[in-house]
């Protein structure tokens, strides 16, 4: 019998932060690096948020709060949903998290049981595959193809659905593909949830990228757009992306009360309340000025522009222009089969990806990691200076490759 868990043995390492580790052992060599596998904006904290958490500091605010939150944070979240996206929730309806992994993990955990299925859109984040086989529990992709620019069809949901179905995940806009749903798009998906033969499904959607959408796209959420489904909604959110807070880890959720219920139970047991600190920076990042969001999308959009147009300029590569997050998901496979200047030869999309690290000095993320091949994500959250000279090696690679 082996020392470790059978459930660990389901699971593999995050390989988003793989990468990023790999790349910084290269760096740390003295190789000149540019890291586009990191899901994380290059913008500072704005300073009324920093401020409010020193704040809190110095009022001596660092002691334990509720476990799965305290009530000005749960307040703030009631705010947010209420203002922003028309859900009415109380605060016994709201759980804050260390960061939106935590809370999906919480929801999964408290929820999976052995042979339970979660119906999730591929390509996806990293991680909802690994904490669902983690709970016991089985992914079913409902793939999404490039030429519907990696949207989900009503049909195909339907016919992801079995009478073992506990969960459908969605995420939009999208890690890793920055696809974006319109109004009526989602309520064809949420006509499919509300089939008789579908009621059983609950709907988990990770709204984390909300606010970064480009080119006049308006969000919605599913709850929202179908009412009828508040009851089997859990709305996930967090600050780290919009609100540029990746290393503060707040996420939050609010949903039926048993399961935040449930959810708060599991917390308790593991790792107790969010950082004190971190959530009186969040109950300023809702409640204060929102005015740097909009200034920071426009650079977000030029900089997804500029990596847009370059990837299409590169041979062998195909990139689709995304409305929201700050991903791009191009196919690599015309260099499949070809051979690199480094002599290295390119069969999958992580050969692509290993060979452009170490020939090139570019880091992005292999499309396997997020079930869906021969593409790679790159995240365009650097300078355009960085993400220019990071296409032109790209380019380099492509065009040496034999």
């Amino acid at each position: 019998m082996g020392f470790f868990s059978d459930s660990l043995n389901r699971i593999s390492p995050s390989a988003t932060i793989g990468v990023s580790a790999k790349a910084r052992a290269l760096a740390a060599e003295g190789r000149n690096i540019i890291i586009l596998s990191q899901g994380e904006p290059d913008f500072d904290t704005p300073q009324n948020i920093k401020d409010a958490a020193i704040r809190a500091i110095q009022a001596g605010k660092t002691k334990y709060t509720d476990p799965d939150g305290m009530p000005e944070m749960k307040e703030a979240v009631v705010g947010k949903f209420k203002r922003e996206n028309g859900l009415d929730y109380k605060r016994s309806q709201i759980s804050i998290g260390t960061g939106g992994k935590q809370v999906l993990f919480n929801a999964l955990m408290a929820t999976i049981n052995p042979g339970d299925e979660v119906v999730i859109p591929a390509p996806c984040w990293v991680s909802y595959a690994d904490i669902v086989q983690l709970g016991g529990g089985k992914p079913v992709f409902a793939n999404c193809r490039m030429e519907d620019n990696y949207k989900l069809k009503p049909e195909t949901l339907d016919r992801a659905i079995t009478p073992q179905t506990k969960w459908f995940m969605f995420n939009a806009p999208s890690n890793p593909t920055g696809a974006a749903y319109s109004r009526d798009e989602l309520k064809a998906l949420t006509d499919v949830l509300m089939r008789p033969k579908n009621k059983h499904v609950w709907v988990l959607t990770d709204d984390m990228y909300e606010h970064l959408l480009y080119d006049g796209h308006k969000f919605c959420t599913i709850a929202e757009v179908e009412p009828s489904l508040y009851e089997r909604t859990l709305t996930v959110n967090g600050l780290s992306k919009a609100y540029c807070m990746t290393g503060w880890r707040i996420g939050y959720a609010g949903g039926p009360e048993p399961l935040i219920k449930a959810m708060g139970k599991l917390q308790s047991q593991s790792t107790s309340n969010p950082s004190s600190i971190s959530q009186w920076a969040g109950v300023e990042a809702l409640n204060g000025p929102q005015d740097f969001i909009p200034i920071n999308n426009e650079k977000f959009k030029v900089r997804r522009d500029l990596v847009v147009s370059m990837l299409n300029q590169t041979k062998g590569i195909k990139c689709p222009k995304p409305e929201g997050a700050f991903y791009v998901y191009p196919s690599c496979e015309g260099t499949l089969g070809k051979t690199s200047a480094g002599g290295k030869v390119i069969k999958t999309d992580e050969d692509f990806v290993t060979a452009l690290l170490e020939e090139e000095g570019v880091a992005a993320v292999h499309g396997a990691a997020f079930a869906m091949s021969p593409f790679f994500r790159v995240s365009y959250a650097l300078s355009n200076d960085d993400l220019e000279e990071a296409c032109r090696r790209i380019q380099r690679f492509c065009g040496n490759l034999r």
